[in-house]
């Protein structure tokens, strides 16, 4: 990992190189292939599972009145689609441990 403390996708290709013994060349294709077939997937709407790891959900939210902070003023807010992650059991208890 980077000094920032966030991981790329320079880490994860470096990672492969080192732990799965491909070519620098080969684990960066890898990386970009698996993000690139994660994203298509998502855009076509899609979920994507990982096991172990967590699930990539796609959730369209309706039209909302919102209100701005500063002036007070009702706005509506237009219906939207986000992506949501949702983290495995097992992701959990290793990010915060067993209770």
């Amino acid at each position: 990992m980077t000094m920032t403390g966030t991981l790329t996708r320079a880490d994860l290709a470096e990672s492969l190189h080192r732990e799965v013994g491909l070519s620098r060349a080969d684990a960066s294709k890898v990386v970009e292939q698996i993000l690139v077939e994660m994203c298509e997937a998502l855009s076509s709407g899609e979920n994507v599972k990982i096991s172990g790891f967590g699930t990539f959900v796609l959730r369209d939210k309706g039209e909302r009145i919102g209100r701005n902070p500063k002036t007070g003023v009702e706005v509506p807010i237009a219906p939207r689609r986000v992506l949501t992650f949702r983290a495995s059991q097992m992701m959990r208890e290793r990010i915060v441990g067993a209770d």
